[in-house]
């Protein structure tokens, strides 16, 4: 009920404390016509003041000129009205006035100069500098694009007043006048501040975030202009009063080829579209979403569907239409408005930009919309992009290249067999005799499609092509050819495709029938030797080249044979480890293991025998990956890591640079395995080079980018992990696979979060928990994400979302199994202080007696601890020591730290399994704490006394806390009980045992305050 003036004035307390959006408008205007009824102009002015800022920070500048007229003539006939605070409004939010006077075209601008002449003649009778009105001058000019260069000197030049804009906002000013002259660089120097967080406000530094994006693109500082889209997003999103931050976010998705993320934005700020209440942002909104649609139209997805106005469905042609509709007149309607046609040159000049990169910069985040572009998708932030293979016009040249490339084991010759494939199917192939047979070129395209669908995991289908290709090789008289592919089919039948439409391999089977094959091969080795003649016509087609063609089908054999022992010994290694030697083929017995090893071995060394004296060393370098492979998953790292350079050494004698990426990557991970990131950085990176460089499409680059990423998180390196396993995320996004592109965000946040950028790593989590279905991780994975988010959510002091995430986790693993239940103890405990510090204290209590429930049940002694800690510290913050209130507060806090005893008592002892003596010494300092708040020094220094104790029981470690025990030891003493002398004596003792221990910091800050005492 409103109807006292007290009344009111709670009112607005309480609206005030609403976050800024409609409810939060709307309240202020009907306590504006509340306040009215009263006889009192205070309450009045109180009000009104209120509701102008619920139009400023909701986009409705449009009537915040209304309501300042009216403060202004209460300020006329009612000056005692206004306390300190809001006299001081009256001038500064003159300011207000003049830039919401510039969003409204219909606004004359001669009547936004008479708002600024009245400016200045209220401020020179009131004393104060006029350094504010030279600002409103250069933004009127900035706006119309008439005198900018005089106006921003005018305002640059005269120091800074009581009244001036926040340093941050003047920050913005001036580094946006640089960006509008074209001096990037510059810009960017003068955002430092802002930027890097040193200067801030309720405004900053979303607002400079969102404009430093296309100068940071330009200027190739990708990594920056991604954390800051990222968080500066966040704090912009759905924000009416932040419409035209929106449109630069959507702007430079477009422009750093994110579309997906640009659509998914669209989605997330729909209401904004119906947002008219300050056409000048309403304009850089619709200007940002044309930016985005008419990329999307240009690439041929004009049918896309996209999010638009309420009410019916859009495509992004048709948004695209009916933004221009409104964004072009209104742009004309400013430039009529202002004589100029500098509002429409500026959104010209926007729309006629161009991607600022050749590839997608890659964000981290799991965007829901994808969209498929038609330019260059593959994303590659740490290597150039990818090198095309040549492809010759001439047809017979095309299919001699791709027999030449396919030889030399090349991974070019993929792309030269799928145009061969497609010139054959748009009949512009001629056949030439001297190609052989055409059926030849047939078996040849269906072992191309073969390796195509294995590479796919489409086993099945790749056993088909080459069941089609050893047909036409026999047909053709080709018996080692034919050999080969049944090699092939037998090698792939042992391994498990992840697909759930193919069978599981029969390996016992496909053993017995690659022994058979063998037998056959030995056979064929004494009726076929590697340089007679040709069997048949089609072999003749290689010419000179008939015994390496031959060699290398025989050594492509013992290669199946070698990589179907690996793939059956891991089989076992694997059910064995899983299941304790009990799988579902029954119980795999050592002997087993013993005879696989064995085969293994045998596989392996005939192959590298058989390469040796054959002259083919990189199939050597073949066996050597596969007996690296086993000894490091056997923890022979060093006898691993000599294999796999002895590999590289036969890839170097064999003349092929291009089959490095794989042994490179492998002892990348067995030096990682030794703690050496700093040479895996470098291998990995000459793998993903390699890869590169000679169109190795086949090598898996979101794998080594991930692990890319890991090993740069051990050397320290964080923005390059954050770059690589944004890489590593997006290109498993594209191949389809988001079980594992859930990993890398998740590894990437962890990163995010070690480095100190939590508004970072809450984006990214907040991506993948957005869609949990969707994101194809495990109930623990998302669990683990989920905690992740909430704890990152609190460190950015955003305490009920934080509280929300907490809740709902705690919800989940309430189902877990018994031995999980310490889970939910450590999620309650969280929760409660999380909600406390949201001062949401009835939830609190509530999560509070949960998370000590669950304790009874699955002890977590340090979590419930710390919460019994936060709550006393809570309830003191909440409530002054003075009064019945501030009694309560304290019998409540001392309640709490009685409980953190009683834990730690409970407890076996010996038992604790954690610092139990931290957790007492802690309770012990929060106890002072409380009690010297309370005023009750004589009991708070026994218990400061008991914390520095207690913290030397914990050695080296307890050093910090112990320290900080004896700085509030010495406080109570010198303050608390007037005993200076004594609290002197204590700081130099302690100061100097901390220079001794090694914490010259906290010796500085005990000699601080031994300095404070002496000084008295």
């Amino acid at each position: 009920m409103l109807d006292t003036p007290e009344a009111v004035v709670e009112a607005l307390r309480e609206n005030h404390e609403r976050p800024h959006g409609l409810a939060r408008t709307v309240t202020a205007e009907e306590l504006v016509e509340a306040a009215e009824v009263f006889d009192k102009p205070d309450v009045l002015v109180t009000a009104l003041l209120e509701l102008m800022t619920a139009y400023e920070f909701t986009g409705e500048q449009r009537k915040s000129p209304v309501a300042f007229a009216r403060i202004l003539k209460l300020w006329d006939t009612a000056p005692d009205s206004f306390s300190p605070y809001e006299a001081h409004q009256v001038f500064w939010r003159f300011k207000w006035v003049t830039t919401s006077l510039l969003q409204v075209p219909e606004m004359p601008l001669a009547t936004i100069g008479g708002w600024v002449d009245q400016m200045r003649e209220r401020y020179e009778a009131a004393g104060h500098g006029v350094q504010p009105v030279a600002a409103m001058r250069y933004h009127l000019a900035q706006h119309t694009g008439t005198g900018v260069p005089d106006a921003y000197d005018l305002w640059a030049t005269r120091p800074r007043t009581e009244l001036s804009d926040c340093e941050a906002c003047e920050t913005r000013h001036h580094a946006w006048y640089q960006v509008t002259a074209g001096d990037d660089a510059k810009a960017l120097a003068l955002w430092r501040p802002v930027l890097d967080g040193e200067q801030g406000c309720s405004e900053e530094p979303q607002m400079s975030q969102a404009r430093a994006l296309l100068p940071l693109l330009r200027t190739g500082r990708t990594d920056e202009a991604r954390s800051h889209h990222l968080t500066g997003y966040r704090k912009v999103r759905g924000n009416t009063g932040m419409q035209a931050e929106v449109g630069l976010h959507l702007e430079f998705c477009a422009l750093s080829r994110n579309e997906g993320r640009g659509l998914e934005i669209l989605a997330e700020n729909r209401p904004l579209f119906e947002a008219t209440g300050a056409p000048l942002d309403r304009l850089g909104f619709l200007t940002g979403a044309e930016v985005l649609l008419a990329r999307l139209v240009e690439d041929g997805h004009d049918t896309t569907a996209v999010a638009g106005p309420p009410g019916r469905d859009w495509t992004a042609a048709e948004l695209l239409a009916h933004v221009r509709a409104e964004a072009e007149p209104l742009a004309a309607a400013f430039d009529a408005r202002n004589g100029t046609s500098t509002v429409g040159d500026r959104r010209r000049d926007r729309l006629a930009r161009r991607p600022l990169l050749d590839e997608p910069l890659p964000l981290g985040l799991r965007a829901a919309a994808t969209v498929r572009a038609t330019t260059p998708t593959a994303p590659a932030t740490a290597a150039p992009a990818a090198a095309r293979t040549a492809i010759p016009d001439d047809y017979a040249a095309l299919v001699r290249e791709a027999r030449r490339m396919s030889r030399d084991g090349h991974p070019g010759d993929s792309r030269l067999w799928t145009r061969i494939a497609e010139r054959r199917a748009a009949g512009g192939a001629a056949h030439d005799d001297t190609l052989g047979p055409e059926d030849l070129l047939r078996a040849e395209l269906a072992e191309h499609e073969a390796q195509k669908h294995w590479l796919d995991d489409r086993h099945v289908q790749g056993a088909a092509e080459l069941a089609t290709a050893v047909a036409h090789f026999e047909r053709l008289d080709m018996p080692w050819h034919a050999l080969s592919a049944r090699a092939r089919t037998l090698a792939w039948a042992t391994s498990p495709s992840p697909r759930d439409d193919e069978p599981a391999p029969d390996r016992a089977a496909t053993r017995t029938a690659l022994d058979e094959l063998l037998r056959a091969v030995d056979k064929q080795l004494a009726e076929t030797p590697f340089d007679g003649e040709p069997l048949g016509e089609a072999e003749a087609a290689f010419g000179a080249d008939l015994r390496a063609e031959r060699t290398l089908a025989y050594l492509s054999i013992r290669y199946s044979a070698a990589f179907a022992a690996y793939q059956e010994l891991l089989a076992a290694l694997g059910r064995a480890a899983r299941d304790g030697g009990d799988g579902a083929g029954g119980k795999v017995e050592e002997a087993d293991v013993d005879a696989l090893t064995e085969r293994f071995e045998e596989a392996v060394g005939t192959l590298r025998a058989e390469a040796t004296r054959l002259g083919y060393p990189h199939q050597s370098a073949n066996a050597r990956q596969f007996v690296a492979d086993m000894l490091g998953r056997r923890g022979a790292m060093a006898d691993a890591e000599r294999e796999l350079r002895a590999a590289l050494q036969d890839l170097e004698a064999a003349g092929r640079p291009w089959r490095r990426p794989r042994p490179s990557a492998l002892l990348a991970q067995i030096l990682l395995a030794q703690d050496r990131p700093q040479e895996a950085v470098e291998l990995l990176h000459a793998a993903i080079a390699d890869a590169v460089a000679y169109d190795d499409t086949s090598f898996a680059l979101a794998p080594t980018y991930m692990l890319l990423g890991h090993a740069s998180s051990h050397l320290g390196d964080h923005n390059g992990a954050v770059r690589h396993l944004s890489e590593a995320a997006a290109r498993f996004d594209q191949a389809g696979d988001p079980g594992e592109a859930t990993d890398a965000r998740l590894q990437l946040a962890m990163v995010l979060g070690r480095s100190g950028r939590n508004a970072d790593a809450v984006a990214v989590l907040e991506s993948v928990l957005a869609d949990e279905a969707a994101s194809g991780a495990d109930e623990r994975a998302l669990a683990q994400a989920r905690l992740t988010l909430g704890r990152g959510l609190r460190e950015l002091e955003e305490y009920l979302p934080a509280a929300e995430e907490l809740l709902r986790l705690a919800d989940t693993v309430a189902g877990w199994p018994e031995e999980d239940r310490a889970v939910l103890t450590l999620v309650a405990a969280e929760a409660a202080t999380t909600l406390a510090l949201a001062d949401r204290w009835d939830a609190a209590d509530t999560a509070y007696a949960r998370a000590v429930a669950a304790h009874a049940e699955a002890p977590n002694p340090p979590l419930v601890c710390l919460m019994m800690r936060e709550f006393a510290r809570l309830t003191m913050q909440r409530h002054d020591s003075d009064g019945e209130e501030g009694a309560q507060a304290v019998d409540t806090a001392l309640e709490h730290l009685t409980r953190a005893d009683a834990v730690l008592d409970a407890l076996p002892p010996g038992e604790e399994g954690f610092a139990a003596w931290y957790e007492r010494g802690e309770i012990h300092y929060r106890r002072a704490r409380v009690l010297a708040e309370a005023g009750r020094f004589d009991e708070a220094l026994p218990e400061a006394e008991a914390a520095i104790a207690t913290h030397e029981g914990g050695g080296e470690e307890g050093e910090l806390a112990r320290a900080e025990a004896v700085r509030v030891a010495a406080l109570i003493e010198g303050n608390g009980l007037e005993r200076t002398h004594e609290a002197i004596a204590r700081l130099t003792t302690a100061a100097a045992h901390c220079r001794n221990s090694g914490h010259p910091e906290a010796a500085e800050v005990l000699d601080a305050l031994r300095q404070e005492f002496l000084s008295r």
